[in-house]
């Protein structure tokens, strides 16, 4: 079972807080669930990341804070694979705000960049926009929690698809999610 995360943050420094999050449950050949929340990061949005994301501090305003949050990405993320474009960023910011509040969060993960790399070899830049061009996906509402999870979605299956040195482990079936 893989759990297909994207988030969108305040900034990238050890300050900023989660602005939206995305998961995709994906059992290697369909979507089995998915979550997907604007969050209030409880400390200002800078300009510049509203311009990027678009995502306002009038929009997060009224949105859950991530302790109300957290029990549904525990659930959908229990038994899985952490996946994501460049996993280190989003399981960073999630394990440290299980942290915050007491809660350890431990996933085993995966990283697109890094497969991405080396089962498509040779290409210019492994961005998330720039490798789903190269690769024909399309990606709506980029810079968005779940426009960006839904091609990592895709690019994922493409991986596992083209994946014939067994880089990516495949899914246990798990009856207790």
């Amino acid at each position: 079972m893989y759990a297909i995360v994207d988030i969108e943050t305040t900034g990238g420094g050890p300050s900023a807080r989660i602005t939206e999050i995305a998961i995709y449950r994906y059992d290697g050949s369909q979507i089995l669930d998915q979550f997907q929340t604007l969050v209030n990061p409880k400390i200002f949005i800078p300009p510049f990341i509203t311009h990027i994301t678009g995502i306002t501090n009038e929009m997060v305003a009224n949105a859950p804070i991530f302790e109300e949050v957290k029990d549904q990405i525990r659930s959908i993320t229990e038994g899985a694979w952490f996946v994501a474009h460049n996993v280190k960023f989003d399981y960073g910011f999630i394990r440290n705000e299980f942290e915050s509040s007491g809660e350890i969060f431990q996933r085993n993960q995966l990283c697109t960049v890094q497969l991405s790399r080396k089962i498509f070899p040779g290409l210019k830049s492994y961005s998330l926009g720039k490798l789903c061009a190269n690769l024909n996906i399309q990606i709506e509402n980029r810079h968005r929690a779940d426009g960006d999870a839904s091609a990592t979605v895709k690019l994922f299956d493409m991986l596992l698809n083209h994946d014939q040195n067994n880089l990516i482990p495949k899914p246990v079936v798990d009856m207790t999610y």
